[in-house]
């Protein structure tokens, strides 16, 4: 009898064995349809939900495969009651669908009762169908999403203007990006062109959101995390697509441009006059008829870019994420409103594939300065955080840490801008933040790439969309409490491949004994899914 490595609970959690030589191909699969709770030493925890399944099946992972790899992994006999809640609402995935038919929209279901709770959600008059407003589209499938049935979009959308947007001859796509793309798109049918393609930092999404560019062939609207981003978009579209300059516009607070292809920011769109005002730029959604919108970073999407996207579903919609995370909750809005994840590939199997560099990843523990214990241990919660996040040992670990790494190229990241402004001082390192002038940033990002710079310290503005290939050690000194998403983020800027041995090392510095071992816990969980390992280092620094 082979020793297994899951316990299946009837409560829908699942407790797996670290220990166990079957863990790393049980927690692949688990990963496919479930949620990382808890990753202690030796057993971690994980949750299936609905829409875990959901977006288990927006990929291909129906719920009879979910049962069935909880049965190939189970140590004990799975509870009936889990077979039947991962079967129920399994069916419930396309149970309601959104047609079109001669311009009219209508949502069809075969079951009298499921149909009936949805006109009650909906407040909608009685009838064998129910009629749905274009301009309700999302809103309807935001709705019932909340009732527990994820609508299956099978309207299509609305004619584009066309804009071909040929790829360069010498653009060779890499396995996985073509089946993203080719996932996403669907062959052009009804079942594609919505959702959300999930790949590891430096993996190449961008390559993966111009393979869709291609497929579909509109004018497209590209929304950006930022400025720097929005050029790097721009530099890799003239790479990789025989486009001319003149063809891709910027839509920023510099420039203002609306061309076949635009990029803009969510900054941008999300600026008003006062919170009572409406949004300025909004009006970029209907200045062009677009045929495809890209939501770089999805995950960050403002709560505002939600509502006007809940009025656009005729558009197609790309969302490019490393990580579904979202630490506000509002998961749910990406899948009613994007679309479910239609494709996703654990960040080790590229590892091993060569395609992204293997990640070392270190926690360095560190005693709180004697000076600050008292204001720490009378202090409220968050400004405990705060203390600890600060602490001055703090930068004699970074000393150590960056005399064992002196031949390499260092991002020193952190959240407080007292702190990093310190550090910049200390180290006579170039500072990046909010407040820097774009000319500035790229000016220093470039330094960087050349190597006449082997040091940047950067505040948050850096967990996005930097293109710096050559950084191969990240070292974090202060983070936003237990953000999973930023730490795979920062973790991220240094996975593009790199000559030679291919490997880069992430460090986290914590404070020991305080409550940023307990945030620094919960920011690594999501790394911890996708298979990495963090070292807890202090002596051995200690002694060099």
């Amino acid at each position: 009898m082979p020793n297994l490595p899951l316990i299946v609970q009837s409560d829908m959690s699942v407790l797996l064995e670290v220990m166990n030589p079957l863990f790393e191909e049980a927690r692949d699969a688990l990963n496919s349809f479930a949620e990382l709770q808890k990753s202690p030493e030796y057993m971690h925890t994980y949750k299936i939900t609905p829409l875990s399944l959901w977006n288990a099946a927006g990929s291909g992972t129906t719920a009879e495969m979910a049962v069935d790899l909880l049965r190939q992994y189970a140590k004990h006999e799975i509870p009936a009651i889990v077979v039947t809640t991962i079967l129920n609402y399994g069916k419930r995935y396309g149970k309601i669908r959104l047609v079109e038919e001669e311009g009219v929209l209508f949502l069809d279901c075969a079951d009298a009762d499921v149909l009936a709770e949805a006109r009650s959600a909906l407040q909608a008059p009685a009838g064998e169908r129910i009629r749905i407003s274009p301009a309700f589209r999302g809103q309807a499938k935001q709705i019932l999403l909340k009732i527990g049935y994820p609508v299956m979009d099978l309207a299509g959308y609305a004619m584009a203007a066309p804009f071909q947007i040929p790829l360069s001859s010498d653009l060779d796509l890499r396995w996985y990006q073509k089946e993203a793309a080719e996932a996403f798109h669907g062959g052009g049918s009804v079942t594609g062109g919505s959702g959300v393609i999930v790949l590891p930092c430096g993996a190449g999404k961008t390559v993966v959101g111009i393979a869709v560019m291609e497929k579909v062939n509109t004018e497209t609207l590209v929304l950006t995390t930022g400025i720097t981003a929005l050029r790097q978009w721009r530099d890799e579209l003239l790479d990789k697509t025989r486009l001319h300059p003149a063809d891709i516009g910027e839509y920023s607070g510099e420039i203002k441009e609306l061309k076949p292809v635009t990029i803009t920011t969510y900054q941008t769109l999300t600026q008003r006059r006062d919170k009572d005002s409406p949004f300025t730029h909004f009006e970029i959604f209907n200045r062009r008829n677009w045929g495809l919108i890209i939501y770089d970073e999805v995950h960050m999407l403002p709560a505002p870019v939600f509502r006007v996207t809940s009025e656009i579903q005729s558009k197609r919609r790309l969302g490019l994420t490393a990580t579904l995370v979202r630490e506000d909750g509002l998961e749910t809005d990406v899948f009613s409103l994007i679309g479910a994840k239609k494709y996703d590939l654990p960040w080790k199997a590229l590892e091993k594939a060569g395609y992204i560099a293997e990640a070392c990843c270190t926690e360095v523990r560190v005693a709180l300065a004697p000076e600050k214990r008292y204001a720490y241990a009378v202090a409220e919660k968050r400004n405990k955080f705060r203390i600890a996040a600060e602490n001055a040992n703090k930068l004699k670990v970074l000393a150590l840490l960056l005399q064992k790494h002196q031949d390499d190229h260092i991002l020193i990241i952190g959240q407080y801008i007292d702190q990093i402004k310190h550090i910049s001082a200390e180290l006579n390192a170039p500072l990046i933040t909010g407040a820097t002038k774009s000319a500035e940033r790229e000016r220093l990002y470039t330094a960087f790439k050349n190597g006449e710079i082997k040091t940047i310290v950067v505040s948050k503005v850096a967990n996005f969309a930097i293109d710096l290939p050559d950084a191969n050690v990240a070292i974090e000194v202060s983070g936003a409490f237990g953000s999973r998403q930023e730490e795979a983020q920062r973790l991220g800027r240094i996975l593009r491949p790199k000559s030679g041995d291919n490997r880069a090392w992430f460090y986290t510095i914590v404070s020991e004994d305080t409550n940023e071992m307990d945030f620094s816990a919960k920011r690594q969980m999501f790394l911890t899914e996708q298979g990495y390992k963090y070292v807890v280092d202090r002596c051995e620094l200690e002694q060099q």
